[in-house]
């Protein structure tokens, strides 16, 4: 009975993250469509879009120098399905679904009880969270995945045999390798994984000493491409808070009117102020708006109308925290420290709370829930009435989820997801053999990969044509290649022959025909298209 029950979890699980997901979300954002085009240069030539051999470090892309993991593992679903929506999300719902099945190992390995185990996989299957990202081609979904796995490998070593230990190492690293913020969470959870499981550390110290090695030799490409060159610095420049001159500025003003005192340099340094507001930024991870009514702000993140937890969620993660030190659970530190470290990283940066960057931080929600309702249920003396209710408001919330998914939020952020792109393609290519110049509009951002992507352009002619700089952040901007040329101002462009012009609304020049119009979902026009003879 319980394999059924666990199995129909992962049938649910299964359908829950490839039904329409090629279609929903309503369009590939620019990095899928990158990390897609990458896949496929791989599968085709072995070099990224910018002709580099097999990158292990980095994918150059827009510059924003991508891990290598997702690209490595969508080569398999491009080659099967071609370069669409299905096959580059793909990977995102399969590691998805393998999320919901190790949650469950962990689970029951922690608890040695089946019964919280099935319960916490089914909270992480319909997880508002997890299903956000297992539905889209994110990188941290993946390195979500290995995260998790590591986690229960390394359990696994700690109680049964220490041979896991070299399996939890090598997930830990794929999970670095896949996306950036694991960097900072994966050492993290090692130190709470080491203070769990101190005894048996340093009863295996041998190969614990092999594998920290081997850690250390297979990391160091990828420390040296982060800590030592331009390019891998950027971002984090980019995004940390650390480069913030506000709490410097703020310090000189208090210290000025303090006349620049002994103590006002103490009260007053700006240590002090990166300190504030790196507390500030941890605790915006906790923040009740954003675990359990509106979300991440970013529409591309969330759904915007529920939180990235059920409101349910709120009492049963109470509840499972107070039984867990009421029962003195054994593994209340690992759990417990788990779900404190993980917004330690993403605290460095300016935008938080952050749902993408903070992903690691699940099962600990679904976990704590899971522990909290079945410890209610012992002690309850009415479980028909827990069960129904519980029942019912699993299955509302969760409809309600799937209802604003499927219905409202495509229609009411497709243009967050470039919405449109793909049609302009699709009329590009009808007129592409009639014209000479193709010149697109650079407003709506990074345009060149859509027509790569969509066109199926092969690699060693982009490689050839292709024209392109590097702005003084190290962007990488694409200025031409064939007859696509890309510009923030398409009628400044010089042209002569047979001219199709992409442009934003109202943008095309006078002079030429007006073709088409494409409209995003809310039947706002995204795009003009028009020809001109010169």
């Amino acid at each position: 009975m319980k394999k059924l029950v666990l199995i129909s979890i992962i049938l649910l699980a299964s359908f829950l993250r490839l039904y329409k997901l090629g279609s929903t979300p309503p369009s590939l954002y620019w990095d899928e469509a990158s990390l897609g085009y990458n896949a496929y240069s791989i599968l085709k030539t072995a070099r990224d879009e910018h002709a580099k051999f097999l990158p292990l470090t980095n994918f150059a892309a827009f510059g924003d120098y991508k891990p290598p993991g997702y690209i490595y593992a969508a080569v398999p679903s491009v080659a099967i399905f071609g370069l669409t929506e299905f096959a580059v999300r793909l990977p995102s719902a399969f590691f998805g679904i393998s999320t919901v099945i190790i949650c469950y190992l962990l689970v029951k390995k922690l608890f040695q009880n089946e019964a919280i185990a099935i319960i916490a996989s089914l909270f992480l299957a319909i997880s508002p969270w997890h299903l956000q990202f297992s539905r889209g081609a994110f990188e941290g979904n993946l390195g979500l995945f290995f995260s998790v796995l590591g986690v229960y490998l390394f359990v696994k070593f700690a109680t049964e045999k220490p041979i896991y230990l070299i399996l939890s190492v090598l997930s830990f690293l794929l999970a670095m390798y896949t996306f950036t913020g694991q960097r900072l969470f994966v050492p993290f959870i090692l130190i709470i994984l080491f203070f769990q499981f101190k005894k048996q550390i340093i009863s295996n110290l041998k190969i614990i000493t092999i594998c920290s090695i081997a850690f250390l030799i297979l990391f160091w490409p990828l420390f040296k491409f982060a800590a030592f060159t331009i390019e891998g610095k950027s971002r984090f420049d980019e995004v940390t808070i650390f480069k913030d001159l506000k709490p410097i500025d703020d310090s000189i003003s208090f210290r000025q009117k303090d006349h620049f005192s002994w103590w006002a340099n103490i009260i007053h340094n700006r240590r002090v102020f990166f300190a504030y507001e790196y507390l500030t930024h941890y605790f915006d991870a906790f923040n009740p708006s954003f675990l359990f009514a509106r979300g991440d702000v970013n529409p591309r993140l969330s759904i915007q109308d529920i939180g990235e937890l059920y409101y349910y969620d709120l009492p049963l993660i109470l509840a499972g925290i107070y039984f867990l030190f009421s029962k003195k659970e054994k593994f209340r530190f690992l759990i417990l420290g788990w779900l404190l470290i993980s917004p330690l990283g993403p605290a460095t940066a300016r935008e938080t709370p952050h749902a993408l960057r903070m992903i690691h931080i699940l099962p600990t929600f679904q976990i704590l829930s899971a522990y909290g309702i079945y410890n209610l249920y012992r002690i309850i003396k009415i479980k028909r009435l827990l069960i129904g209710a519980s029942t019912l408001f699993l299955i509302f919330s969760l409809s309600y989820y799937l209802h604003i998914y499927y219905q409202h939020w495509p229609q009411n952020y497709s243009g967050e997801w470039q919405y449109g792109y793909k049609q302009a393609v699709e009329i590009v290519k009808l007129q592409y053999d009639e014209v000479d110049q193709i010149i697109v509009t650079r407003n709506l951002g990074r345009p060149y990969i859509y027509f790569l992507f969509y066109m199926y352009y092969d690699p060693k002619n982009y490689f050839e044509s292709s024209k392109i700089e590097k702005d003084r952040f190290f962007f990488i901007d694409v200025k031409k290649f064939g007859k696509f040329t890309f510009s923030d101002n398409p009628q400044d462009v010089q042209v002569s022959g047979k001219i199709l012009y992409v442009t934003s609304y109202g943008q095309l020049p006078p002079e030429a025909q007006r073709i088409n119009i494409v409209e995003d979902l809310a039947k706002k026009p995204v795009f003009e298209i028009g020809r001109l003879n010169k």
